[in-house]
């Protein structure tokens, strides 16, 4: 009997999605997971400033449009990396969602040389472009349903609600 793991990609983009469950925005929840070496050094969700008032409790703060209370997923994440002295060049980036452009930026500034996302979000045509640029690279992950169809415990049925 074989046994088969749970291939990179769909893990860490498991995580990713995780992560966007923790999300406090009410327009879309967003996850991201940092990873270097097949080790997750980091990983984000929108949502506000820590300490500040959260969007699914008071409200979004529009102005044109746009939530100024959020900070996007990727953001999180890499700042997290940077509180904590942890590297990211040349890791690779798992995002919920297609980047948007300032996060491209950043993605891309920050050094991560590959950007693997789940759900085409809003694609901008000039983050495409800079990720082609700067030798970066972008993939659109499809998640198995033989991983994520139904979570699978054996016999300890009894752990589940």
């Amino acid at each position: 009997m074989s046994f088969e793991r749970i291939p990179w990609d769909q893990y860490f983009m498991g995580q990713s999605i995780l992560l966007a469950m923790r999300s406090t925005c009410t327009r879309l929840a967003v996850g991201a997971t940092i990873v270097r070496d097949k080790r997750i050094i980091a990983g984000g969700y929108n949502g506000s400033v820590s300490g500040d008032v959260h969007c699914c409790d008071e409200g979004c703060y529009l102005v044109d449009g746009h939530c100024v209370r959020t900070i996007h997923a990727e953001m999180n994440a890499i700042l997290q990396c940077a509180k904590f002295g942890v590297e990211t060049v040349g890791a690779e980036i798992y995002v919920t969602h297609f980047p948007c452009l300032q996060c491209t930026k950043m993605i891309l500034q920050a050094g991560i040389k590959k950007i693997y996302y789940l759900k085409d979000y809003r694609n901008n045509d000039y983050a495409s472009q800079l990720i082609e640029r700067v030798g970066a690279s972008v993939e659109q992950v499809k998640l198995s349903k033989k991983y994520f169809a139904e979570l699978q415990f054996g016999d300890d049925d009894e752990i589940l609600d």
